[in-house]
């Protein structure tokens, strides 16, 4: 229980990150956060009973950069929502595949590499999908959001009450 996920919130209820049950409480306890969402249960210790949080949100103010995201296996999947770009299948044995081969040119862009499963990425192999006789579900592009940290799209299945904290981007790519 205490390896449960939580989301933290900045002082303007931006999200800021992730932590675990246990950092929450000690948050909680030392008055650097408040409890926005109650999880389920309870944290007995010798004299005090903690509620589980679900959702904090930090007393002070965090001032975060700014910053691009990195283009990465990870990145690619979320933006994907861990869905082949050619056959449309939900999986998470995928690979990434350049839509245009870098030995004709492609380069390792957001716009020029999808997520795809390991039958499809056989299939096109060196080609480009209009050699290949496949077709593209969506084409690719860089990611609108620039969050800080990576929700995986597990726990807004899990956790719903995250959803109303969230950016509509955010949760759309996660889903």
């Amino acid at each position: 229980m205490i390896n449960l996920p939580v989301l933290v919130l900045n002082q303007n209820y931006e999200a800021l990150n992730i932590c675990r049950v246990r950092r929450a409480v000690v948050l909680l306890y030392l008055g650097k956060a408040e409890m926005l969402e109650n999880g389920s249960g309870f944290i007995h210790s010798a004299s005090y009973d903690f509620p589980v949080p679900s959702v904090i949100r930090l007393a002070c103010m965090i001032k975060r950069p700014w910053l691009e995201r990195k283009l990465t296996r990870l990145e690619v999947f979320n933006r994907d929502q861990y869905t082949c770009q050619y056959c449309s299948k939900e999986s998470h044995q995928l690979t990434l595949d350049h839509v245009i081969p870098r030995y004709l040119g492609g380069e390792h862009t957001w716009e020029n590499v999808v997520s795809a499963c390991i039958p499809c990425n056989r299939r096109k192999a060196g080609r480009t999908p209009e050699q290949a006789g496949m077709r593209l579900i969506r084409h690719p592009s860089p990611p609108r959001s620039k969050r800080f940290f990576y929700i995986p799209h597990y726990y807004l299945r899990i956790q719903s009450e995250w959803q109303k904290y969230l950016p509509p981007d955010i949760i759309y790519q996660s889903r």
